[in-house]
């Protein structure tokens, strides 16, 4: 399957010499860069949480496959659907899916279903990929696309069970991977709120504990899309070793329009290897 771009010319340019341009004015050239686990990085408008995204991808190497999980915010396809095979056309080049690396995810997890339904028209993974190309041409991806559910210990066992079949996977190859949860935090609340909320969810996702955060989403009530993806993240990083997580960067919509009345938090977080 061809996957085209659903969101070019929207959340970024869909020109190659206009997208250069604007991944260039987001990301930190002089950054330095580490071997990363995992990382968190948002999914909106580059005008809006462009420098954030821009933050955490300059300052990790380039793995030769990035996992990617985002929330599926449009509700097609499956509850848990992940690209086995496949390519990704996009502004900057085609990418390819790892299909190796993904089967053997899907093989090892009874809750992920193979399907491409799910990623038709979901920004939420698509928007990621360019600042990866921007800083390589040579790697690969394995997408998964979540359904929002309730933050229950339901809901948490299915993440937890899906980071341990994505970790116990990982454990067993010898190339390198990295794990990206994309998520927006909240959604339209006056700025102090935003920052208040935000600060409690990642203060949980710093502290890898993916319970926490799932306890400060419900009991909070934060408008934050991805935290499934991140309490996967979390678990994956966790079994294959990490012990610290470093928030890169935080801003709001606010800091880009002046309006602070309902603003989207965003938030970008680097695993670092042990």
């Amino acid at each position: 399957m061809i996957r085209q771009p659903a969101v070019a010319g929207q959340f970024y340019s869909g020109s190659v010499r206009g997208l250069e341009g604007e991944v260039e004015s987001c990301v930190e050239l002089d950054a330095v860069k580490a071997d990363a686990l995992g990382v968190v990085s948002p999914h909106a408008g580059y005008m809006y949480s462009g420098k954030v995204a821009g933050a955490v991808y300059s300052r990790i190497r380039m793995p030769d496959t990035f996992v990617i999980l985002g929330p599926n915010h449009h509700g097609m396809g499956a509850d848990f659907g992940i690209m086995t095979e496949g390519v990704w056309r996009m502004p900057f080049g085609e990418v390819n899916v790892d299909s190796t690396l993904a089967e053997e995810i899907f093989k090892h997890s009874k809750h992920l279903k193979e399907d491409s339904l799910s990623h038709q028209r979901e920004h939420s993974l698509e928007v990621q990929v360019p600042f990866m190309q921007f800083f390589s041409k040579e790697f690969q991806i394995v997408p998964i696309a979540m359904k929002h559910y309730a933050p229950d210990a339901g809901f948490l066992k299915v993440c937890v069970e899906i980071g341990e079949s994505i970790a116990g996977v990982l454990s067993g190859v010898k190339s390198r991977v990295t794990v990206v949860a994309s998520t927006d935090f909240t959604h339209y609340e006056p700025q102090e709120v935003a920052k208040e909320n935000d600060k409690a969810a990642l203060d949980a996702i710093v502290a890898l504990d993916a319970e926490r955060l799932f306890r400060e989403v419900g009991d909070r009530n934060i408008s934050m899309c991805g935290y499934a993806p991140v309490a996967v993240t979390i678990t994956a990083c966790k079994r294959l070793g990490a012990t610290k997580a470093e928030l890169v960067k935080y801003m709001t919509s606010g800091d880009s329009t002046g309006d602070y009345s309902a603003v989207v938090g965003y938030g970008g977080v680097v695993v670092k290897k042990p």
